[in-house]
Parts: C-alpha cells; structure tokens; sequence
C-alpha cells in the first residue's frame, strides 16, 4: 500500500502512543486485602452520554513518561580550526583526542500500570536514546503529579514494545488487558495520554478498522485503527474498550502535519500482552524467519501473472543458505499458504513466520509458473534489527554515461514504453554486471508509461519476462504477444539495477 503522507514516524515520541490488551475484566483496580471491587460504570449499548465515570477509573492508572538523555555532539561543531593543525588547542585531551562534547536531551511520552505491584507499560521508541545518546534516567508521573523514578525490566525493538517497574509501599491502580479481537469496526473506544505534554487528556472514536496493513512492512504491521484523537505525546498510552479494557497501545498517526487528523494505530492487544509477559518474566523473545523479501500481489502483478488478487504474497528474493533457500523456495513464487493458514492482507507471511516457534518444521504453499506445490520449511530464529538492516544494504546506483543507442523495437516500446538493446559483454562490463549476466539493458524509458512510474531507468538490465529469460528484442517482444493472447494487462519482469539485488516488477502494458 502507499499512502499520500507518512506515518509521522509517527511515532510520535514526545507524542504518538499506543496500547495493548488481551483479555480479563477491566477498569482501573486496586488490590485490595478483602474482596470488594470498585463500583463500575459501563454505558449500556449504542452512543453513551457521556465517557465520566469511566473515565474516573481509569484515568488513575495511566502514566506519563519521561526519560532524560545524554546525547553526544560531533566535536567539530563550532570549531572553527577544525580539519587545521590548529584544531587541538579547542576541547582536547592527551594524545590529541579532542574531549567529546554532550547535550541533555528528552523525552515524552504516555503509559499504563497493569499490577498492583508497579508494573508499566509503554512504547520502545518512548524510551529508547536518541541518535548517539544514553538514557540515563527514566520518570514515571502519576495523575496526582507524584513522581517515580523506574527501572527498564525489557524492551523489544520489534514489536516497539517495552515494560517498566516502578515501587512505593501501597499497591497501584492498574488495568489489564482485554480481547482485541473481539474489535469491531464502529466500537466505541477512548484514549487516555500525555499529547505535547498535557497529561491526563482523553479522548474519545471510534474503531476505524482492525488489522489495518499500513504497509510499512515488518512481522507487526498489524493494527487497530481509529479516530480517536492521539498527537504527539500519546504514544504507549492505552486504547480502551467500553468495558474498561486496554484493547491496544497507541503507537502511530497517519498525518501531513504531524497533528491528529483522525487516522491513529494501536497495537492490538491479542499481539502485545504475550510479549509483555514475557518482557516481565525475562524470558527471551524468538521469532521464526524464512530469509526472503516479498512484496504483496498488486493488481498489476495478479495481472502480469494471471493469479487471483490479494491472495499470498510474491517473493521477490530469496538469502542464501537461509531456510526458504534450503526448502526450494525462489523468487518468483507466490506463497500462499503457511502451516495451513491462508496468506492474505490482514494476516500477512511475515506475521505467520514471526509467530511460529525457530526449529520448528511447517508445510508452505506457494504458485510457481502457475502450478500450485507444496514445500516443508524448517523455520529459523529472526536476526536481530541491526543484522537484518545489515542484510539489506546496497551500494547506491552509480552514474551511467555510456552512450548506449537503442534498437528500434516498435511493439516493446508501443507497449512497455522502454526502448531496449541486447546486452554485450562489454555493456555488463559497464553497467557493473558480470559477464556471464543475460539480458536486454534498457536505454530508454517513456515517462508517460506505467514503466516510468515503477522506477524503471535507463541502465536496468532485464532478465526475464513472465520467468521466460529475455536475450533478445524478439524474445521480448513475443512474451508480450503471449500475454495479449491470454488477455493479461501486465508483464511481469526481474530486472537488475547496479548495485542492487534482482528485482519482480509488473509492468501494465498500454
């Protein structure tokens, strides 16, 4: 999916929240040492009068925090000897190391206590350091204004999750976790946070959708979506059912100013209230991994592969050595299927991978040439963020300059828009490819055609079209025609770009 604006990185710390629930009775509670409860208020069906008493119990148990931080600066800011033999008389120590220079920084942010005996729940991001910076105190602020400072007991980058511990000698009001599953959209939920700092604000929406894909990527992009108001300063607040419940922690903001404009993510609760109590049990969080990059089938390439829509998801490469490889997974393949369980928008391959145990062996189905088949794929242990980011590095496209005049080729262009040329040793040579590599280079893109719009340039070599490997401008050509005669709109073609992996792109022809 691609939105007109981004999610304001959205996580907004210093703003944006999110919460959690997974499922007990709620409303704000305090142990007690007979077995009295809070009276409890819960509007009865339809658009309540009013969101008060609900409100008064629960507000008690969410928190504000903050962190304080301290952030490196580069040493040659403000030096204006820098680079000189004079730059080591300014900040410097023995053996002509300059002294690092630091700034305090802060953060704001919101949360949730889910036990009597102090434990809070919050964003990673509302906690983590900025850039080069040390956290190096966090404080948790009740409503009354009474601080506390708190211990970090675990975070998880992943899932932007993390738990905190705070103490006193009486018990804590605290709310627990409910069923998000049992979201509809049009259910009535209220937010309660610290947006630009202003703690205690509530708010009230409704749900907008759930399992909502921002496609953003990743084994979590998986959430509820509503209107209810969060800005800046929400982030790791609680989402609230009308039975008190935290049913998700506000996390993100769609929005093209960085203010709430109605379209706010939580993380559901049926997916953080495992990891929080295994963040509060120290317990080690795996997550199975296959080794693969994929992308959702679009509509151009269900067309370019005449395949049903919005069903599994296409894999665009495969890491060597790694499981998919070692199952005989490849590019190309649709995976449809994994451990039994349909691969679709809201339940997307990487969420099933995630959630399945690391050594564990499952059956995947997948779509190669048309044909359906079926692979077992012992699924491995997730790499940590830093590795996989790692993993996915490239060198940045070099310039082209070589002149390179294109063949005429009248039915690849009329219908891709892209003039293209055979490719000789000497071009690969060139275009920083290997000798060996087979193909067509592209020497021309018409920038009215859906080609330009995919990112296509001049320099891109492709490999195949439709799987059918592409050395010469006929090759090309008669793929074309063959996919006229089976009335698909699109091609679909593995293209490889300087520096960078192979890559699937449909191509709508015109």
């Amino acid at each position: 999916m691609r939105y007109a604006y981004s999610v304001t990185s959205a996580l907004l710390v210093g703003g944006a929240a999110i919460s959690l629930a997974t499922g007990y009775p709620a409303g704000a509670q305090v142990a007690q040492n007979d077995d009295s409860h809070m009276a409890r208020v819960v509007p009865r069906a339809g658009a309540p009068t009013s969101f008060a008493e609900l409100t008064a119990q629960l507000q008690p148990a969410v928190v504000n925090i903050s962190t304080r931080q301290r952030i490196e600066v580069p040493t040659n800011n403000g030096n204006p000897f820098a680079g000189t033999p004079f730059e080591g008389l300014f900040g410097q120590r023995g053996g002509g190391q300059q002294e690092p220079q630091f700034r305090e920084g802060q953060s704001l942010g919101s949360g949730f206590i889910i036990s009597a005996d102090g434990y809070v729940v919050t964003n990673n991001h509302v906690v983590s350091p900025t850039g080069r910076g040390t956290v190096e105190e966090i404080t948790v602020t009740m409503p009354d204004g009474t601080d506390y400072p708190a211990k970090l007991v675990g975070t998880d980058a992943q899932s932007d999750l993390a738990v905190l511990k705070i103490s006193r000698g009486e018990a804590f009001p605290f709310v627990e976790f409910g069923d998000s599953a049992q979201a509809r959209p049009g259910d009535w939920v209220v937010a309660i946070g610290n947006p630009f700092g202003l703690g205690g604000t509530v708010t009230s929406g409704i749900v907008s959708a759930v399992y909502r894909n921002t496609g953003q990527g990743g084994a979590y992009d998986r959430y509820i979506q509503t209107d209810a108001a969060i800005n800046r300063g929400n982030s790791g607040g609680p989402l609230f059912d009308m039975q008190g419940n935290v049913i998700g922690i506000n996390n993100a903001i769609f929005s093209p100013s960085g203010g709430s404009v109605g379209i706010g993510f939580a993380i559901p609760a049926e997916i953080a209230a495992p990891i929080v109590q295994k963040l509060r049990d120290g317990v080690e969080i795996e997550r199975g991994y296959l080794g693969v990059q994929i992308q959702p089938v679009s509509d151009d390439l269900a067309d370019s592969l005449g395949v049903a829509q919005n069903r599994g998801e296409f894999i665009q490469s495969v890491q060597p050595g790694e499981p998919a490889d070692k199952a005989g997974i490849r590019a190309g393949d649709i995976v449809t299927k994994v451990n039994g369980k349909e691969v679709t928008p809201d339940q997307t391959l990487s969420y099933l991978v995630a959630n399945i145990a690391p050594g564990k062996t499952i059956p995947v189905e997948l779509i190669r040439d048309g044909e359906s088949r079926r692979v077992n794929v012992t699924v491995g242990k997730r790499p940590s963020e830093e590795e996989l980011r790692q993993q996915q590095q490239f060198n940045p496209d070099a310039e082209d300059d070589d002149p390179m005049e294109p063949d005429e080729n009248a039915v690849i262009e009329q219908k891709l828009g892209l003039q293209v040329l055979p490719l000789t040793p000497q071009i690969a040579r060139q275009l920083g490819a290997g000798e060996d590599t087979k193909g067509l280079v592209v020497a021309g893109v018409d920038q009215n055609a859906d080609a330009a719009r995919k990112g296509l340039q001049r320099g891109d070599i492709i490999l195949t079209a439709n799987y059918r490997p592409v050395t010469t401008l006929d090759d090309l050509e008669n793929t074309i025609r063959a996919a006229q005669g089976e009335n698909r709109e699109a091609v679909l073609l593995r293209v490889q770009r300087r520096g960078r992996p192979p890559a699937y792109i449909a191509v709508r022809m015109r």
